[in-house]
This record gives structure tokens, C-alpha cells and sequence, in this order.
């Protein structure tokens, strides 16, 4: 990866905090500090302003999840989740905040470089919706939509993630619209081409 990052990771389990710090520095990034509690993790944060968060759910005293939004009303920082469980409450919750990947444990080196970079793209794209927005629960609300109109491009259109993302972002400055006007539009094509429900 061409850009290195200064990450703090967060697990309540030694030998996760210790497979962060041998892996990450492989992949070229730097560990810049690690910690085993959600309250320990939030402090970290706001002391070192790292580029990225790789923290576990399930931690003593604040989850990954309520720690994300904490950090995040202090200061935008990307965030990957890991959890031992594929829980659909956990990635519920999880979609509703500041989270821009999900990894299920074991995790190995091959899952972790492709979840940074989508990690990356993904909060990228999403400030670029806050700036359009200044309410952080309408850019959370915009951001599902966005998703889907990409989703419908990817298939649609034989794009990638990045591409279709682009594309809305083009799109939208060619009509000189918002980002979330031109989502909301291919969702709503999306549906007047869907064939007729049998009653």
C-alpha cells in the first residue's frame, strides 16, 4: 500500500494486540498505540489523532462501537471492527455509526490490507458527503442511500466500489446536484423498473 498509516488498535486479548503490532508494520503502516479497554482506546484517540482504528467489539467497560461514536464526535477517524461473531446485532449497530469495514476473527494478513483500503475509500466518500451536509445524522442517513446507488451501479454497470462512486460524483457535478439527490434518483429508476409484485 502506498500510504503508510499511523494506527492505534484496541483488543481486551494480548495476543490480538500483539498480532497487530507484528502485522501492521509488514503492510507498512505504524502502530502508534494499543489499548485493551473502549475507555483506554477513546483517551488514546484524542492524544495521538491516528489516520485509522482497528478495534475488537467485545472489550471490559465501553464496546468498539459505542468507543467508534465517542472518538468520532471528538474527531473524524476511520474505524474497522473485529469481532469473534458474525453477529447481524453487532453489524447493525455497527452500520448505523462511524464503521468502515467488519472483520470476523481469525484474522489473517490477506483480510486485513483489502479492509484498510476499503476502509479508506469508503470514509473518504463519506466526507465527502459531510460536506455537503453539516448534520452528522444526515450525512449516517445519506450514506445508506449513497450505498445502494452504488450497489445498483456496480451491478448495473460492471463497476467497481471506487468507480461507481465516482461516477455518482460526477454525475452530480455535471447537473450541479447534491451527491444524495443523484442516489436518490437511481433508487428511485431502480424501482419503476421493478416488475410488478404478484398480489
Amino acid at each position: 500500500m502506498s500510504r503508510s498509516l499511523k494506527i492505534v488498535v484496541a483488543d481486551d486479548e494480548l495476543d490480538m494486540r500483539d498480532y497487530f503490532q507484528q502485522i501492521l508494520p509488514l503492510l507498512g503502516h505504524q502502530v502508534i498505540g494499543v489499548a485493551r479497554t473502549g475507555t483506554e482506546l477513546v483517551e488514546l484517540c484524542v492524544s495521538t489523532h491516528p489516520d485509522l482504528v482497528i478495534t475488537d467489539i467485545k472489550m471490559p467497560d465501553m464496546d468498539g462501537i459505542d468507543a467508534a461514536s465517542r472518538i468520532y464526535r471528538k474527531e473524524a477517524i476511520p474505524v474497522i471492527l473485529v469481532s469473534a461473531y458474525n453477529d447481524p446485532d453487532f453489524i447493525r449497530r455497527a452500520e448505523g455509526d462511524h464503521i468502515m469495514a467488519y472483520l470476523v476473527k481469525p484474522i489473517k494478513q490477506a483480510d486485513l490490507e483489502p479492509a484498510i483500503a476499503i476502509a479508506l475509500r469508503r470514509f473518504e466518500q463519506f466526507q465527502a458527503l459531510r460536506k455537503e451536509t453539516d448534520d452528522l445524522k444526515q450525512a449516517l442517513e445519506d450514506r445508506k442511500v449513497i450505498e445502494k446507488a452504488k450497489g445498483i451501479l456496480m451491478q448495473k454497470a460492471g463497476l467497481n466500489e471506487h468507480d461507481a462512486f465516482r461516477r455518482l460524483q460526477r454525475i452530480a457535478s455535471d447537473k450541479n446536484r447534491k451527491l444524495i439527490d443523484i442516489a436518490q434518483t437511481i433508487l428511485t429508476a431502480e424501482e419503476a423498473l421493478e416488475p410488478p409484485r404478484a398480489n
